[in-house]
């Protein structure tokens, strides 16, 4: 193994085989959580002018046109089929364990190739690597690193070439995911690393980075505020973010250095900002670093470096930015996969030195202590990627390492409901509302699957209380209404209410059109006005003709007819509009 690392091509080689080993299980898993929402049945990723609008509208909840154009051609190429995906996911982290090996060489950090192996097969990085939706930070990595290394290849040799070409890496980079936005930082400390100082220069050099930096994180931010409708999702202001700030650096580096009980949604602890101790671990945080860099010329210099570089990287996901992942959890171990390299490379470079000080007896032992620690990672790894086969085992992992993860409970419900295992959802959907009672998917989604089995005053009731917490829930509104309309007064039927909320679901955009459409014209029907029924059914009719619907329009057809003939439409089941998983 002691020749592999100094070998460029031999030490390659080897990275790439461990890498494909560990994630061999991923190659034959297949899509999970949000992989269909974001490709496979993403319609800008098959529209023909999907590339256009990646990068000239704001049609995606997210502004990285990279990775969406990524994703358009793999749809191309692999269709539905996960294996494609996952494929040139896991060719695209050996790729990232590759160039990180070749930047810490670049900075002379002693032990980079063992570095650089342990991030292949760290288990915190199946997250990323065993997940189709993760490419973004797979391909973002790659960027990101890239432009590290031509930036270093500029400050050995001064031609602005290398400037040109890492400037464009660093733009392609957050394109890719803004999660890199810090790129400029680390240049900068990349720098420090090499010369002690950072120079005029190199602040001048740095102004372009932080442009795109800036730029990017301005777009994301307002996208995200957007995508939250302008609810903030930390709640407690200012000095609850702060605080909560101080602790998440904690956990990660808890989860580098031992990554035991991995999973994706882990427990959302809860920090009182009116509490002094609160704060007390990021005042530790910060203490360190300030003590770092005070002893920078002797001992303190490479732990300011690393971990300096881990805290950084970490920024925009220390929770001063709100985004949706935080209804669930303040950390998820993919968004670690930039800053870990950071912990692995000093905790690595600290083993170098003890073993080099201990002389042949230390490199025999160290060379005996790498193979042991890579075969314990990657079995570990391997065993991890196991987990993110199919949704429902993603799920069920995580509901037993966290039980309390309401929103796995809720999706796991969503999967067995769309497996006809109606009794089962049931008992997730209740699940899911004792741990957070006030979910309004979760109302709906027990309603939908009452109403499969007939018990329509708990479904009526059950979308009753999910417009009680959002009252333009539009899905909750048009199943409702259909419920009303279809149901006999015993049954807590309402045509006249009815109508009115299929008119509220009809007057807000969406996707279903022609479904909604077609409630309206079934409620109007059973308030007796046959007129605006054949209307709005006829309407329902055309708009899913042009969308292609064949199946619906046959069965409009077949109740339009009973419109016509004076009669309203009853039908033998209630089969509501499905759900989808978060």
């Amino acid at each position: 193994m002691k020749n592999a690392w100094r070998s460029p091509g031999a030490g390659a080689a080897l990275i790439a085989l461990l890498t494909v080993l560990v994630y061999l299980p991923a190659l034959r898993a297949g899509l999970v959580w949000d992989d269909r929402s974001l490709i496979t049945e993403n319609p800008l990723i098959k529209a023909s002018d999907g590339l256009y609008r990646f990068w000239f509208t704001a049609d995606t909840p997210d502004y990285r046109p990279l990775t969406w154009s990524l994703w358009w051609l793999e749809w191309r190429l692999w269709g539905a089929n996960a294996m494609g995906y996952h494929m040139v996911n896991v060719l695209l982290h050996a790729a990232d364990a590759l160039l990180v090996w070749v930047v810490l060489r670049r900075l002379k950090i002693p032990g980079a190739w063992l570095a650089a192996a342990v991030f292949a097969v760290h288990p915190v990085n199946v997250a990323t690597g065993a997940w189709i939706s993760e490419q973004k930070n797979t391909l973002s990595m790659l960027l990101f690193a890239v432009a590290i290394l031509l930036y270093l290849r500029f400050d050995e040799r001064g031609r602005w070439r290398w400037y040109g070409l890492s400037l464009v890496s660093c733009w392609l980079a957050v394109l890719s995911k803004t999660a890199v936005v810090m790129l400029p930082v680390v240049l900068l400390g990349c720098l420090w690393w090499r010369h002690g100082r950072i120079r005029m220069r190199d602040w001048l050099c740095a102004l372009p980075y932080f442009a795109a930096s800036l730029a990017l994180s301005v777009v994301t931010i307002i996208q995200h505020h957007r995508a939250l409708e302008g609810t903030a999702v930390q709640t407690g202001g200012f000095p609850a973010r702060l605080a909560t700030a101080g602790w998440v650096p904690w956990f990660y580096l808890s989860k580098a250095l031992l990554p035991i009980d991995l999973t994706v949604v882990y427990p959302k602890w809860e920090v009182d900002p009116s509490r002094w101790v609160s704060y007390m671990p990021g005042i530790i945080l910060v203490g360190g670093l300030i003590v770092f860099w005070w002893k920078r010329r002797s001992w303190g210099r490479p732990l300011f470096f690393a971990l300096g570089y881990f805290v950084v990287m970490l920024f925009p996901v220390l929770g001063f930015f709100d985004q949706a992942f935080y209804r669930y959890s303040w950390v998820a171990d993919h968004w670690q996969y930039y800053s870990i390299i950071g912990v692995i490379a000093l905790m690595v470079a600290a083993g170098v030195a003890v073993c080099r000080h201990m002389g042949e007896r230390g490199r025999v032992g160290g060379v005996l202590a790498s193979a042991i620690l890579l075969a314990v990672l990657g079995g570990a790894s391997w065993k991890r990627t196991h987990v993110y086969a199919d949704s429902e085992t993603l799920w069920r992992d995580n509901v037993a390492r966290n039980p309390n993860a309401w929103v796995a409970q809720y999706n796991l419900g969503v999967l067995l409901r769309e497996s006809h295992r109606i009794q089962d959802a049931i008992a997730q959907y209740q699940e899911t509302l004792r741990i957070k009672p006030d979910v309004p998917e979760a109302y709906y989604s027990l309603g939908v699957a009452l109403g499969q089995i007939g018990r329509v005053r708990e479904a009526i009731a059950d979308y009753e209380q999910a417009l009680r917490i959002e009252p333009h829930y539009v899905n909750a509104q048009n199943n409702l209404a259909w419920l009303l309309a279809t149901s006999a007064p015993a049954e807590g039927g309402d045509p006249v209410r009815a109508v009115a909320l299929a008119r509220m679901a009809c007057d807000r955009p969406g996707d279903e059109a022609a479904a909604r459409l077609d409630t309206l014209a079934v409620a109007y029907a059973a308030a007796g006005q046959f007129r605006d029924a054949i209307a709005t059914s006829q309407k329902a009719i055309a708009v899913a003709r042009a969308a292609g619907q064949s199946e619906l329009v046959t069965e409009l057809e077949a109740r339009l007819a009973l419109y016509r003939a004076g009669r309203p439409y009853h039908p033998s089941v209630n089969m509501p509009q499905p759900t989808s998983a978060w």
